[in-house]
């Protein structure tokens, strides 16, 4: 293999597929990238053996060939070259030489051919959206998730396709964050698979610009091409719970607040909580919320907000975390909090706004 391309045209893809090549590995192949070059184009791919990413660029080839080289020292390299260097990339024995002005690099190499690669996924299913919408759902919804759970299942992200809808659902047992986009037309067969927790984070790093992405959701893996940049996962194996029958219906409470208002009193309170459990009490009286906070060292903390609530009196403990994430997440000036009794579920969501949802579980304080 032999070409010539300009520091930057090397460095663009390589950095998009980096974060899935991890230095420690069982199997020294996946601390490398593969360089495919051909018909003028370079492409890279990085795994680790759960998401693959391959990204592409335009390059002068004058001798087609694979090979593969270490993963983060041919980034260093391309870092530490001046911008605009024009760079002879060129494969010599079992070594790679990189070439760039007065710098020459000889780095160690391994077969291309032991370079795990996932060609076909048996495509099921493939949808297209905009990249901002799809960003939106891992945005407002990837907080939830699990993480490490030996309920493997929700260490991860649901996708859901029903007619005309597209929905990511993430929860680890405490809370649920539900986000649901329309699609520009209809699936035939509604569909559920699980993303795993790397392939979700890997897909908000790279998603970005206005452009369309084409997604194809195989029986084992989920595929998405966007731009110059191609991304694979395996799919987690496993039954999702059935998310549905946690979301409380019209919860018979309804509080609204200015959302940035209880934000920050939330933050206030929070800093006196206990900072393992991160418990905050609620107490909602006619048109007013107090929040308390206390730890073991007999430290407390106090703050209320005007609200809109003409319900009963009631106190509800709630993880402050879970509640500051949504309230986060949420966009608009107003909240509204729904709440059915002192040990039930709190439905957090815009006003008028249902295709965004967060849940918490109440705790024991």
């Amino acid at each position: 293999m032999k070409l010539t391309a300009t520091r930057e045209e090397i460095l663009a893809p390589l950095q998009s597929v980096i974060g899935v090549v991890e230095r420690r590995q069982t199997m020294p192949i996946l601390a490398n990238v593969l360089l495919s070059a051909q018909n003028n184009r370079l492409s890279i791919t990085g795994t680790d053996l759960e998401v693959e990413l391959v990204a592409s660029g335009a390059v002068n080839v004058a001798q087609a060939g694979d090979v593969t080289v270490p993963g983060r020292k041919f980034l260093d390299i391309f870092r530490a070259l001046p911008s605009g260097t024009s760079v002879v990339l060129a494969t010599e024995g079992e070594r790679v030489s990189v070439k760039g002005g007065r710098s020459r690099f000889a780095l160690a190499s391994l077969p291309a051919s032991e370079f795990p690669v996932i060609d076909q996924i048996n495509t099921q299913q493939s949808l297209r959206l905009a990249q901002p919408t799809f960003r939106m759902l891992i945005d407002k919804t990837h907080f939830s998730m699990a993480q490490q759970d030996v309920r493997y299942y929700l260490n991860g992200m649901l996708l859901e396709t029903e007619g005309a809808r597209l929905r990511a659902v993430a929860t680890d047992g405490h809370r649920l964050a539900l986000c649901e986009a329309t699609l520009e037309a209809p699936v035939g067969v509604s569909q559920q698979v699980i993303l795993p927790r790397k392939g979700v984070l890997e897909l908000q790093r790279i998603l970005g610009s206005e452009e369309q992405l084409e997604l194809s959701i195989g029986s084992h893996h989920i595929r998405a091409q966007i731009g110059d940049i191609r991304f694979t996962s395996k799919l987690i194996d496993g039954k999702f719970p059935e998310y549905g029958r946690v979301i409380p219906h019209e919860p018979p409470r309804q509080v609204l607040a200015d959302r940035e208002a209880l934000r920050q009193a939330l933050q206030r309170t929070a800093i006196l909580s206990n900072e393992k459990y991160r418990g905050v009490r609620l107490s909602l009286k006619h048109d007013l919320l107090i929040m308390q906070a206390h730890n073991p060292e007999q430290e407390e903390a106090e703050d209320q907000l005007e609200v809109e609530y003409e319900g009963e009196d009631i106190d509800i403990g709630f993880n402050v975390t879970y509640l500051l994430d949504a309230l986060g997440a949420i966009e608009g000036d107003k909240v509204q909090l729904g709440i059915a009794d002192a040990n039930s579920s709190c439905l957090v969501q815009a006003p008028g706004m249902a295709h965004t949802r967060y849940v918490v579980m109440p705790m024991r304080l």
